[in-house]
């Protein structure tokens, strides 16, 4: 089964759905939003501990019950599936659509448990994207904090996370991969995929990356202002953190502290030394240019606002200390 496999390994944020779109676009390749199959059985306590699991056990919950849901079988497949579970889960999901060949894989989380996932998949596909660590992270914070990166560095120290995982990825090379960088990658896409194509042995289809009209949406949290707004790469927003970052006091600061407990070596691994960095936001702050306003669905910004607004001290406030007891009562009332 896993020579049928193809793991996109990448932070969030970081252009995986941009190019998991692509990929299913290929007439070889099948795929689903974000399966998360493989970060639950890393922790399950003879790899990892179950109490540091690197993933939101609601959201495991949520994707697994739809991708039970999605089986043939439904919950006899997923009975199977204890037996030998990831290759019945995958079998199953590629036998739903007879004219593809390679399943494709794009859980984020998957990065955080790599030494687990190529020991499990030695011969699967590999494609790791690599993006600049605070164009991610400025991503991350505008797409699901609305802009507030207290709370989200708070809920998530994503690049502490990351970027570790990743660089040691790309130094230690456990299997064989094809590293993708996200800026060379939206710039000429069509070298990027050939070279992603060449890697996975497949032919390459220049209409993927037109991936709008060949393939469908990944239903998920994301922002509704990202890839599904376009019909293929952009680069608009290569360069958008820099001034975002600089601008904000605040944030300058806060980010400076992310950057403080990252390694120079990892940066350097990456392709994000350091030094160019801070240049980077010395130019953008010298620049005098004022960051770009982002339009979203006025729905979406107050479904964000409200959120940010709750888990602002939500383990200090009375809020907090009323849902803890709700959930301790409810727990009581909904033990099986």
């Amino acid at each position: 089964m896993q020579n049928r496999l193809i793991f996109l390994v990448g932070a969030p944020r970081s252009g995986t759905t941009l190019l998991a779109r692509i990929l299913s676009a290929h007439s070889e390749v099948a795929s689903r939003s974000e399966p998360h199959l493989i970060t639950p059985l890393a922790h399950l306590g003879y790899f990892g501990s179950v109490q540091k699991a690197p993933y939101d056990p609601f959201n495991v919950q949520q994707a697994i019950q739809e991708l039970v849901s999605d089986l043939p079988g439904g919950e006899e497949d997923y009975l199977t599936a204890l037996r030998a579970y990831t290759d019945a889960l995958y079998g199953s999901i590629l036998e739903q659509t007879p004219d593809k060949k390679y399943f494709l894989d794009k859980t984020p989380a998957n990065a955080l448990v790599l030494p687990f996932l190529t020991k499990l998949y030695p011969q699967a596909g590999y494609v790791v994207l690599i993006r600049h660590p605070l164009a991610i992270l400025s991503s991350y914070v505008n797409s699901f904090f609305d802009g507030d990166y207290q709370v989200a560095l708070e809920h998530n120290p994503i690049l502490q996370r990351y970027v570790p995982a990743l660089a040691r990825m790309l130094r230690e090379k456990p299997v064989p991969f094809v590293p993708i960088r996200y800026e060379d990658f939206v710039a000429d896409p069509e070298a990027g995929f050939h070279k992603i194509c060449d890697h996975l042995g497949i032919s390459f289809e220049s209409s993927a990356i037109n991936y709008q009209e060949q393939s469908d949406e990944f239903q998920g949290l994301g922002d509704p202002i990202g890839v599904g707004q376009h019909d293929r790469p952009v680069t608009s927003s290569i360069k958008r953190w820099a001034v975002e970052i600089a601008t904000n006091p605040q944030s300058l600061e806060q980010v400076m502290s992310v950057l403080d407990q990252l390694e120079d070596e990892d940066l350097e691994t990456l392709g994000y030394p350091r030094a160019q960095i801070l240049d980077d936001l010395n130019e953008a702050a010298a620049s005098g240019t004022k960051p770009a306003k982002r339009s979203r669905p006025l729905r979406y910004t107050m479904e964000r606002k409200l959120l940010i607004g709750l888990r602002r001290n939500i383990h200090k406030n009375v809020l907090g200390r009323l849902l803890k007891k709700l959930q301790f009562a409810l727990d009581v009332i909904l033990r099986d």
